[in-house]
Order: structure tokens, then sequence, then C-alpha cells
């Protein structure tokens, strides 16, 4: 793949439908195809989705590539990292872009061992380099605690994940143009090795960690379940999920599922209101790329202080139902 052009998306999709990870990695790859002056594709892989391609194509992309096959209807390692080793070889993207996901998690690195080049995992910021027109791909370090900015020199392509998040999708235009290619899988069944024997799909009241767009997370300091009831009430208000640091999930206080850090849910909300927690790094690098963090502790030396944009040093039995308070206040008026 001497000859690289392009900057190239991995779209998921989830009941059948352009997964939500799909469209900000449009937006991204938009911009730096623009930067290049080269064209954004997107591949699209599964079972029944050709409608998808235009979809795609709203949203910024060039030219979609679609890989239909009954054997694609479920994400198989197998599968997957074949079909996206043959697409890439045929097509020789410069830049391959996929969503830090359960998906590509899994297929970036494998993608990247098959192409012997490297990947970049977990990425918060791509930019290209003015000078060698190389992506530089930033991703959080030390545990949230600085930023790193790395690139891949000397091979090709360049592959990176993206945090959910990290990017803002485009606007949807249904006038833009743009080509669909259908590529054949070539897959023979005898090369995948797993079989999907049943899926459970975990029902999850009110609104998703990894969607939601303000999140109330509580920590240590809130000392029991009832404690967290309090926090559910001020979540209501503000159509937020409520989110906690591990201590809380040890202690039984609330549910594991609930727990945002290096060892639980990876999220980007627009708001993070940090509450009780002192902000350590394990938990740091599972919500520092929230756009804004709001932090209430008692303690004012608390690491949290040195993330959040705005903090009040106080109890929280006191700060937060007065600060409830006025957000009813707020709502109401």
């Amino acid at each position: 793949m001497a000859d690289n052009k392009g900057v190239m998306i991995c779209g998921e999709i989830t009941e059948g439908k352009l997964a939500p990870i799909t469209t900000e990695l449009l937006s991204g790859g938009r911009k730096l195809a623009d930067t290049l002056g080269g064209e954004l594709s997107a591949v699209l892989i599964g079972s029944g989705i050709g409608d998808l391609a235009t979809e795609a194509i709203a949203f910024g992309a060039d030219k979609v590539y679609v890989v239909d096959d009954p054997l694609l209807a479920d994400y198989r390692t197998d599968s997957y990292v074949a079909v996206m080793e043959k697409v890439v070889k045929e097509v020789s993207p410069n830049i391959v872009l996929m969503g830090q996901t359960a998906i590509g998690r899994d297929l970036a690195p494998r993608l990247a061992f098959r192409l012997d080049t490297a990947a970049s995992m977990d990425c918060l910021d791509l930019s290209i380099d003015p000078d060698s027109k190389l992506l530089l791909q930033t991703r959080s370090v030390y545990g949230g605690n600085a930023m790193g900015t790395y690139v891949c020199e000397g091979t090709k392509p360049q592959i990176a994940t993206v945090r959910a998040k990290a990017m803002d999708p485009m606007a949807k235009d249904d006038s833009r143009k743009g080509e669909v290619v259908t590529i054949d899988a070539g897959l023979d069944p005898s090369m995948i090795r797993t079989t999907v024997i049943d899926k459970v799909k975990e029902e999850v009241e009110g609104i998703k960690l990894e969607d939601a767009e303000v999140i109330v997370c509580g920590g240590r300091g809130m000392g029991s379940t009832e404690a967290f009831q309090e926090l559910e009430a001020l979540a209501k208000l503000l159509g937020a999920a409520v989110g906690a640091t591990r201590p809380p999930c040890d202690n039984g206080w609330v549910p594991a599922a609930m727990q945002v850090g290096l060892t639980g849910k990876i999220v980007s909300p627009t708001l993070y209101i940090a509450v009780a927690l002192s902000g350590a790094s394990q938990h740091m690098a599972g919500c520092s790329g929230s756009k804004n963090i709001i932090a209430i502790n008692k303690d004012a030396d608390a690491n949290i202080f040195n993330e959040a944009r705005f903090g009040v040093v106080g109890d929280y039995k006191k700060v937060l139902p007065a600060f409830t308070k006025k957000v009813k206040e707020l709502l109401a008026g």
C-alpha cells in the first residue's frame, strides 16, 4: 500500500441504524479529509444494510463501501477482521478510524497487526500535522493525568480508535451526493471459529451512562445507598444519568453497572457533576473526556478541583439540596 490516500471510517450499526459513534467518526473524518484535500469513505459491514449507505453520505461520506452478507449479521472477530483487511487492501486509505467500542477495541489492533502497522487506542482528538501531513493522535495517559500525542511514522494506514462523544456529529444533509460501492465479503464459513449462541440485552432504566449528555456521579463520600437517592432526584431534574466511583459499587450501595472509571464505563458527557468524590486518577480515566466538570467536595485539596471547571468546597449534604432547589426554580421560571 505504497500509495495510500484518503480517510476511511469503519462504521457500526445498532438495531438496523447507524450507531452514534458512526456519525461522530464521519464528522471527525470529514475534517481530516478536508485538511488533507482527500476523500472520506465509510465501510458498513453487516447483513441487510444497503439502505444505510445513503445515510452515511448524508452525514459526510464521499463514498460508502457496503459489505453485506448473512455471515456478517453479528460481530465476530474472524469475519470482521478478514473483511476489513480485504477492504483496506483494496482501497488503500491513508487513515482508518474506528470507535473505541467493544467492536473497535477488538478489531483495530488485530487489523493493524495484519497490515503491519500501528494503532492508537482511545483517542480524544485527531488532527493533521501541517508539515509532515501525518495524523496527530491525542489520548489521555497516566490514568487521565496527562495527554499524549502520537504519530505513526513509516507505516500506512494510520489507524486510530476514537472515544465516544469526543467528536460532534455533523448536521445531516440529505442533499449530499456520494458513491456507493458493494464489495463481496468472500467469506468461507469454515474460517469463522465462533458461533453466537444467544444475545442478552441489558435492560437499563432511564438514560444509559454512555449516551448521557449530563451525568451526576457520587463517590465514597456519599456514604450509603440512601444518599444516592438525592443524586437521582437531581438527575431526574436535569434529564441526567447517575454514575458512581468504584467504592460505592464495591460496598454494594449501587449496581456495578453504574461505575465510571478505568475499570468501569468510559463517558464523555457535556456536563459531569462530581459529588463527594476525590478525583483519583483511576476514576478520571473514565470521565476526563467530559466537556464541563462541576465538583462538590468538602476537601479543598481534593484532586477533582484540579480537573473541574467549577467547584464548590463544602459538605454535599448542605450543598446538594440547595443546588437542587435552585435548579427547580430555574426550570420553573
